[in-house]
């Protein structure tokens, strides 16, 4: 209240209580991600040239800012999740429907023969989505780049264990 200069009765004109403005400040950042990668060109990663990029992209951004501010959405959840229930199961919610994106591209490489049927999309993307909040994490603890980028490299090395060579012309 004292940051924006409203009354207690104007924010609550807004929102119910605590825990609605809580709701919509971390759905908030979940929005800001997506944006951010929406303007990026980020918003499908069904090849691994898309999921390069995407990897690529969250390094690039972190050496520009030093790891300052870590992820939107992971920062959330430390201040808030050990305080609040209802804070908590929104953020997974949030972590969720992150994963599904990246999810959904899996299955779509898994689909067209980039990843072997054995693939689980959806454990691929906790996979790559528990590197990436680490690697932030410790990026903005070290304020530097390079604990992302061994984190997601990591993950793209275990994924790389699913991935089908396409057959080679010509060889039977």
């Amino acid at each position: 209240m004292a940051a924006t200069g409203t009354s207690k009765s104007q924010l609550y004109h807004y929102f119910a209580d605590k825990d609605a403005l809580i709701r919509e400040v971390i759905k908030a950042q979940l929005g800001r991600i997506f944006a951010a990668q929406e303007s990026a060109g980020l918003h499908e990663v069904s090849s691994w040239e898309g999921l390069q990029r995407w990897c690529d992209h969250f390094v690039t951004a972190t050496q520009a800012t030093q790891g300052a501010g870590g992820c939107p959405l992971g920062s959330l959840v430390g201040e808030l999740a050990d305080q609040s229930e209802p804070a908590r199961r929104v953020l997974a919610l949030c972590f969720a429907e992150w994963q599904s994106y990246l999810c959904e591209g899996f299955r779509a490489m898994r689909d067209n023969g980039e990843l072997a049927a054995r693939a689980d999309p959806a454990e691929l993307a906790l996979t790559l989505m528990s590197a990436l909040q680490g690697g932030l994490l410790m990026a903005q603890a070290t304020r530097s780049a390079r604990p992302l980028e061994l984190a997601l490299n990591m993950a793209l090395q275990h994924m790389a264990g699913y991935r089908r060579r396409p057959k080679q012309a010509g060889r039977r």
